[in-house]
């Protein structure tokens, strides 16, 4: 599909002024070995280069004066911008309108090379004039290592070269006759003036050691395979059901998020965008790898049909844990300890809501949710037909022989309060899960006297739970052993095979969620004090959680709006934030966030088995969900 007849469809497009641009109104692309935000004025406002955790070279979004960005857009002020990706692919296209002038389109990539541990590390952006004529520019304005040294931008024969404190380098090289000259501002600009079917390129490449900016890119090659790429992988999915584009997309976005060298998952490809609509106080950097957010990523993707995923990630937990001796909570994306937390003061952050973090004080946490959470990934990776080897078997003995011993100590549970542990029923109800997934796998391996350990562990984990976290006051299960709060994670009972969606105990707690978490279309996930203070926006995958609750109860058109609802908090190219604003239903936190995509995929394919079994007459799906 052309961005033409896409604009038919998308509707009223953005006018650009001279305003930053909006968190919602940026796409991804990306390379497998880090990932770039580019708005819909053209401009690229964040990039790190070479990986996701290396220090920005464009971070506009944070501080759109010492970001740094690199933007090709018409000259005139105001224009109309129309944005999509090709179809099936991570190729992004804007369409820019500059009324009684012309129309000209930005095709946006990043190559992908067949062998991710060769990344080209490139950005091209190619630039076409599809009707009358338009004065152009081209900022060229990189700022190394969070803008915090001196970055030194000097014109050359075909572009310009960009030099950092530390020696970094980066280079822009332009279409032949295209001249850049210093600006004001910082960096430098390029003025040029193309005419109906006149093109030209601007490619940014990272590092090297050449001089000068070199021409022979071989863009159009790079176009073709990059395009040819995407449209293999996505069509791979399994998922036919009624939102397949939406799927596909969150599937496409996931594929982006995945650190190819070595199979991480980043939680995000940013940092510091904020949680809260007032203030940056829940500002926080997501580039890392957290076990429990990329088991439930892998997770919905080999749900889907990318089992080639899965098995990148499993490899990475297994390395990560032999070489470190231990399972952390989060890592690198290439297995080691992640950064000490600390401040960048000289960034203002996203529209002025400051601080902006690097590195991630919750690496201390504990966390014991994620054992769970990973053998439930292994689980469904094996009932797909992925083969579990004798290395991972033995791997997933000692993290089920974890899982028990953590059941009976406190954590900072899966929302990471900045409080003292405590009880977490979700943490507990993830430790019955990694016996329960064991307790099915192990006879593929012929375990006899642990597996009948593991499944008295496990019966007597669940009588536990049914004492100690249900709330006879309140008629519901309670966040923490003892407590009277809920959070969202409460829904999940009936989805990991805990208890049946008809059970009494799960229908008041659902109630009882919907009713203190609910905020108009959406829902928080909790409402307790969690030590960070400020109020934080609705959480997008409790409200899949909930979508998913809802079928499986037979609630089926209940669930259908709650997913609605969350579906159409997709930006303008189907890209899902962490949070909403409940308020205005604007993105929050940072973008996109795998935890939002690995939702929609799950509701969605839940919503899909729902609807057919309906129309078989069977008003309650299973627990299990496989597609067929």
């Amino acid at each position: 599909m052309d961005l033409y007849t896409q604009a038919a469809r998308l509707g009223r497009p953005f006018r650009v002024g001279g305003a930053a641009t909006p968190l919602g109104q940026h796409a991804l692309v990306g390379d497998g070995a880090t990932a770039a935000l580019v708005g819909v004025d053209g401009s690229l406002d964040w990039l790190c280069f070479p990986r996701f955790d290396s220090p920005s070279v464009f971070a506009a979004i944070l501080d759109p004066d010492r970001g740094g960005r690199f933007q090709v857009a018409p000259a005139a002020r105001p224009f109309e911008s129309l944005q999509a990706y090709d179809s099936q692919t991570n190729v992004l296209q804007t369409l820019f309108t500059v009324p009684d002038q012309g129309v000209a389109c930005l095709t946006d990539f990043m190559p992908w090379v067949e062998d991710p541990r060769f990344s080209v590390h490139e950005v091209h952006r190619l630039l076409e004039v599809h009707e009358g004529s338009l004065q152009l520019e081209v900022i060229f304005d990189p700022r190394f290592d969070y803008g915090r040294g001196e970055t030194r931008v000097e014109p050359a024969e075909h572009g310009a070269v960009a030099i950092g404190p530390n020696g970094e380098r980066c280079t822009l090289a332009l279409g032949s006759g295209v001249r850049v000259e210093p600006r004001s501002e910082g960096g430098v600009v390029a003025h040029l003036h193309l005419r109906q079917g006149e093109r030209t390129w601007a490619i940014l490449s990272w590092g090297g050691v050449q001089p000068e900016p070199v021409l022979a890119y071989r863009p159009y090659d790079h176009m073709r395979t990059t395009r040819r790429f995407w449209r293999n992988w996505a069509s791979k999915l399994r998922y036919d059901g009624p939102w397949r584009h939406d799927v596909q997309r969150s599937a496409l976005t996931l594929k982006l998020l995945q650190y190819a060298p070595s199979g991480a998952v980043v939680a995000a490809p940013t940092t510091s965008l904020p949680e809260s609509p007032q203030d940056g106080t829940r500002n926080w950097d997501y580039r890392y790898s957290w076990v429990r957010d990329s088991a439930m990523a892998i997770r919905a993707m080999n749900l889907i049909g990318y089992p080639e995923e899965a098995r990148g990630f499993f490899h990475f937990v297994r390395e990560t844990i032999d070489r470190r001796g231990q399972l952390d909570l989060m890592v690198t994306i290439e297995g080691g300890e992640v950064p000490d937390e600390m401040l960048l003061p000289g960034l203002a952050g996203h529209a002025g809501r400051g601080p902006v973090r690097i590195g991630n004080a919750a690496r201390d946490q504990r966390q014991n949710d994620i054992t769970g959470l990973l053998l439930d990934a292994i689980a469904l990776h094996e009932r797909q037909g992925g083969a579990v080897d004798l290395g991972l078997w033995r791997q997933i003995r000692v993290l089920v022989n974890l899982a028990l011993e953590w059941s009976a100590e406190p954590d900072h549970g899966i929302w990471e309060p900045r409080a003292a542990p405590q009880h977490h029923t979700h943490s507990k109800l993830m430790a019955w899960v990694a016996l329960d997934r064991a307790v099915q796998m192990a006879p593929l391996f012929g375990e006899t006297s642990q597996t009948r350990l593991w499944r008295e562990k496990r019966d007597a984990l669940h009588a536990e739970i049914m004492e100690r976290a249900w709330n006879e006051k309140i008629g519901s299960f309670a966040s923490v052993y003892g407590g009277a709060d809920v959070d969202s994670t409460l829904l999940l009972f009936p989805t990991y095979g805990f208890l049946d969606a008809s059970d009494p105990h799960v229908k008041s707690t659902r109630e009882r969620v919907v009713k203190e978490l609910g905020e108009g279309r959406f829902l928080r996930r909790y409402r307790s004090d969690d030590g960070i203070g400020t109020q934080e926006g609705a959480f997008v995958l409790c409200g899949f959680w909930l979508a998913e609750a809802l079928a499986l109860a037979g609630q089926l058109d209940e669930a259908l709006q709650v997913f609605t609802d969350h579906q159409t908090a997709t930006n303008h190219v189907g890209l899902l934030s962490e949070e909403v604003d409940p308020a205005t239903g604007q993105p929050l936190g940072n973008f996109p966030q795998a935890f939002s995509h690995l939702g929609l995929i799950q509701a969605a394919a839940r919503l899909d088995l729902a609807l057919r079994l309906r129309d078989e007459g069977i008003e309650h799906p299973p627990q299990e969900l496989d597609l067929p």
